[in-house]
């Protein structure tokens, strides 16, 4: 019989979903598992396999359509089973057609702008015997000044884009030094008396205040979907979870010695990162702190059973969370590698659902980026978060000398209303022994 393919709920918050591709067409055999198209959500590209087999008798939904979860996307048959044919849209037979037009309209001509070479002569010749350039006369406007009051240093006392500055400046331009003194006859009691008319001598402008390059335009780009939900959850974690935080810094030196001889056994494409020894820990630790693996819904905390380690992974416009499932029961490689395939599936766009729910508790490290320590936002509806910070060899005191060492911090975000800091303290405590002993993660 004829089964239906839906659009499916990948995670609690999901209303709606992007039909991106389809991978298998219409008329194409499936196979239960196969992957049928791929679905932007508010988080990432998905694949969606199918969960029946048979043949892809008719897709429901166009590329690029947005369509609510659960709603019907595709119809899968039977091989040789037949499909009714599409009921007729009665809303797109009884669409009215519009009437055609009595008569065409006629555009009436605008009238055509006076060009500013029309309104000034080119001469730059303004009222008073006054001549200026085009931009000093839009540079005067546009201060509100008197040109009749600027002294021009242009030819023939023209009055160009210096004369402005300068006169907004206080200052003359210097080809009008010369006339810092001229003699100008007075009339005093029937004698001729030469008297100095005295103008300011030109101020030459700062480096600060001479025009300077002008910067570049804004540039406005549209807000991406993933950093707009990254925005709006981390705005709601903030403003509905009392957040707390505690540091601890832990000694690693062990951790790197062991990672290194594991690793000088490993091929290249197996090899172990500082990552995977902290996601291991940190769900060994778990299993001693219940009430730090849970979550609040309503009154009730929920103490999750299993141990799901959420890992922040950086991709294209935000960060995205891969869920490694039973973390406290893998071992190092199965974690490694794990974490390594759907790393590469979240930076391709390429996640499988599975993939990004269902975490209990996450972890975010950032020491690949040289960060001392940070403190990061919960990832509702989760009661912690670790954030990581680089490992570096600092100064450290052993035995009353000072020695180098190899340091690395952790910070725990809480959410009050589930913990208290004497518990995210003990946390970190328990969490030294795997990491400054790091052969307990083998056993």
């Amino acid at each position: 019989m004829a089964e239906t393919v839906t659009m499916p709920k990948l995670g609690f918050d999901m209303a709606e979903g992007t039909l991106v591709r389809w991978v298998i067409q219409t008329g194409e055999t499936v196979q239960k598992g196969a992957v049928l198209a791929e679905i932007e959500t508010d988080k990432a590209t998905v694949e969606v396999e199918s969960n029946f087999e048979g043949i892809l008798a008719r897709q429901l939904v166009q590329t690029g359509e947005v369509v609510p979860v659960n709603t019907p996307i595709a119809v899968i048959t039977a091989l040789g089973e037949k499909l009714a044919p599409p009921e007729a849209s009665a809303s797109a037979a009884a669409a009215p057609v519009p009437a055609a037009p009595t008569s065409a309209a006629v555009p009436t001509a605008a009238a055509a702008p006076i060009p500013v070479s029309d309104l000034t002569p080119t001469t730059g010749q303004l009222p008073g015997n006054v001549r200026a350039s085009p931009l000093a006369r839009r540079m005067a406007a546009d201060a509100h000044i008197n040109l009749e009051l600027v002294p021009g240093s242009g030819p023939a006392g023209r009055i160009v884009r210096r004369d402005i500055q300068a006169y907004l400046m206080g200052a003359v331009p210097a080809t009008q030094a010369a006339d810092v003194a001229q003699p100008a006859p007075v009339s005093m009691a029937g004698q001729q008396v030469a008297v100095l008319r005295l103008v300011a001598a030109p101020v030459p402008l700062s480096p600060l205040q001479a025009p300077a390059t002008p910067a570049p335009p804004d540039t406005t780009i549209p807000h991406a979907r993933l950093r707009a939900v990254i925005g709006r959850r981390m705005v709601e974690s903030k403003q509905q979870a009392p957040h707390f935080y505690v540091t601890h810094e832990y000694d690693v030196e062990a951790l790197l010695n062991l990672r290194t001889k594991i690793n000088s056994l490993l091929p290249e494409e197996d090899k172990i990162s500082v990552n995977d020894f902290i996601v291991k820990a940190v769900a060994l630790t778990l299993r001693q702190f219940p009430n730090l693996n849970a979550a609040l819904r309503g009154d009730q905390v929920v103490h999750f059973g299993a141990v799901n380690i959420g890992v922040a992974v950086a991709v294209e416009n935000g960060l995205l969370t891969v869920v490694c499932r039973d973390a406290d029961r893998k071992s190092l490689r199965q974690i490694s590698g794990e974490l390594r395939s759907m790393s590469g599936r979240a930076r391709q766009g390429k996640v499988r659902p599975e993939d990004i729910e269902g975490s209990t508790f996450s972890v975010s490290n950032l020491g690949m980026y040289q960060v001392e320590h940070f403190i990061a936002i919960l990832n509702p509806p989760e009661a912690g978060i670790l954030a990581i910070g680089s490992a570096s060899q600092v100064p450290v005191v052993k035995d009353g000398q000072v020695v180098p060492g190899w340091r690395m911090k952790g910070t725990i975000s809480v959410d009050h209303r589930v913990s208290d800091g004497a518990e995210a303290a003990r946390f970190l405590q328990a969490l030294a022994p795997y990491l400054e002993e790091p052969v307990r993660l083998l056993l």
